[in-house]
């Protein structure tokens, strides 16, 4: 039997335990609600996660079906019952009325008599003229030349010295004295390297005219053709290096089937007489990186570079630069797309801060604020790029978008210090598009001496185009001079015979040849 005393012992121990389990029920309680708290968020963020999931699952899915529609230009995607009529509307905002320009010459003029009786048998009285001009291609007839060329040995020095035509493209003789004149190599490799036709498709087009050729021919013809212009491709890398701004870009590309990169360089240079002179660099390399890119513009350029964000180029450092505010703004523009409802105050800000930067441009260019209101400007916009920096961020898109600011902080405001540079690098993306098009329809070079010839001859024809020229008339004299020649093209800064100096960029950027 207890005592009293044990009893009180045991009255204590069991509300003392009484106690603890209390504090124990009441901790579980609240981290019970707690977890059902949390409980309950995650199901929100599961309900708005799967219902995000389900938009972007059938977003793909119109995509993938919009991919394999065909592409024509009506192909909206929708169905109108009583669509309006395609074209511009009439009226005061119709713009330039176009039509066919009159021919500058006439050739032959053509009398046509009106007919004595109209079709209901009635007699027909002339009361006067209209006039039409009808502009055709005649039928076109290949001109045959055997070129009989009178040999003879020097008494002097006893070298043989032959006599040169000037539609003579070389000095084969016997089974490959049978070629094509430079003519009709000029205009294949504008249809192969600027069009895109196939080798085959030329063979076809020639076939018209009466020209019979192989695909293998062609390819033959246009290397030849490569190989005339290479000096005039030199000059250009030259020209490159000394011009005042440069827009970069890249595209991938495939030699042999295997990836490779297709660089382009636009130069620009501003004449004594006011005049801005643009020309173009291809390049066909294996990789995308700073030796490849300094093969053509050397690693000491110390001009200006409109290129995009991406890293390798930061690594002239002797060059002022241009970041490319388009990419910057469809950057920000899709992150606050993407945002659904967070907040997107850093893509915000970065947004308003390039819209105002082309605004003060505009405003510059139209002649409403100086020189001192623009220096002014770009100094509150390099204060608001600070300030946007210094922004504490959590999520990861944010803190990826400032980490590249941060690179680029320095590049974003040339455009406003330099009238001759431009805010986005849109003259490297249109010089690239024609061979991104090509690209298309015939995947790229089979040989690496294949992307030799492309990247010598698109630099060529491209560089005409810029310097309105007819690329046929620039490739012509090439052809047929006996000796190594420059296009007649505006190089800059390059003298006659200096391009022998400048090494080929292809054996720079491509210290593995390709098979």
């Amino acid at each position: 039997m207890l005592t009293d005393v044990a009893v009180r012992r045991r009255a204590l121990v069991l509300e003392a335990e009484n106690i603890g389990l209390c504090t124990d029920n009441a901790r579980l309680k609240a981290e019970n609600r707690r977890l059902d708290a949390e409980c309950r968020r995650l199901g929100r963020e599961v309900t708005r996660l799967t219902a995000r999931v389900a938009e972007l699952e059938s977003t793909v899915e119109s995509l993938r079906r919009a991919s394999k529609r065909q592409a024509a230009p009506h192909s909206k995607g929708t169905h109108v019952e009583h669509p309006k009529r395609s074209g511009r509307r009439p009226g005061e905002s119709y713009g330039t009325k176009a039509h066919r320009r009159v021919p500058d010459h006439i050739d032959e003029t053509v009398e046509v008599p009106c007919p004595a009786r109209c079709d209901c048998g009635g007699e027909v009285e002339v009361d006067g003229i209209v006039e039409q001009w009808i502009q055709d291609i005649p039928p076109v007839a290949v001109r045959t030349l055997l070129l009989r060329i009178h040999k003879g040995r020097c008494r002097r020095c006893g070298r043989v010295v032959r006599g040169r035509h000037p539609d003579q493209t070389s000095e084969a003789a016997g089974a490959a004295a049978s070629m094509i004149g430079p003519h009709a190599t000029a205009l294949a490799v504008d249809l192969k390297k600027e069009m895109g036709v196939s080798e085959r498709k030329i063979c076809r087009l020639f076939a018209h005219f009466g020209l019979a050729i192989t695909p293998g021919g062609v390819a033959q013809a246009i290397a030849r053709a490569a190989r005339a212009a290479t000096p005039t491709y030199r000059g250009l890398v030259l020209a490159v290096r000394n011009a005042e701004v440069v827009t970069a870009d890249e595209s991938g590309w495939r030699v042999h089937g295997e990836s490779a990169w297709l660089w382009v360089f636009v130069g620009q240079r501003i004449l004594a007489d006011g005049t801005v002179v643009r020309f173009v660099v291809y390049l066909v390399a294996k990789g995308r990186g700073f030796p490849e890119a300094s093969a053509v513009l050397g690693a000491g350029y110390s001009g200006v570079i409109e290129r995009d964000g991406w890293a390798p180029y930061r690594k002239f450092v002797d060059a002022s630069h241009q970041t490319c505010t388009a990419h910057l703004l469809r950057r920000c523009v899709g992150m606050i797309e993407d945002a659904k409802g967070r907040d997107a105050q850093v893509p915000q800000a970065l947004k308003d801060i390039l819209k105002d930067s082309l605004a003060l441009r505009a405003a510059r260019d139209a002649g409403e604020v100086g020189a001192e209101a623009v220096a002014g400007g770009v100094s509150d916009l390099r204060r608001r790029v600070d300030d946007l920096l210094a922004t504490d961020v959590t999520h990861p898109g944010d803190a990826r978008l400032l980490k590249h600011l941060g690179k680029e902080s320095g590049h974003l405001f040339t455009f406003l210090e330099r009238p001759d540079v431009e805010a986005t690098n849109w003259k490297g993306e249109q010089a690239i598009r024609p061979a991104v098009v090509n690209r298309k329809s015939w995947g790229g070079n089979f040989t690496w001496a294949g992307a030799d010839t492309q990247e010598v001859l698109s630099s060529v024809l491209a560089t005409a185009r810029l310097q309105g020229k007819d690329p046929i008339s620039v490739l012509h004299p090439l052809l047929t001079s006996p000796t190594p020649r420059l296009a007649d093209l505006t190089l800059p800064g390059v003298g006659e015979g200096e391009w022998r100096l400048i090494p080929e960029p292809a054996q720079l950027a491509r210290p593995a040849r390709g098979p």
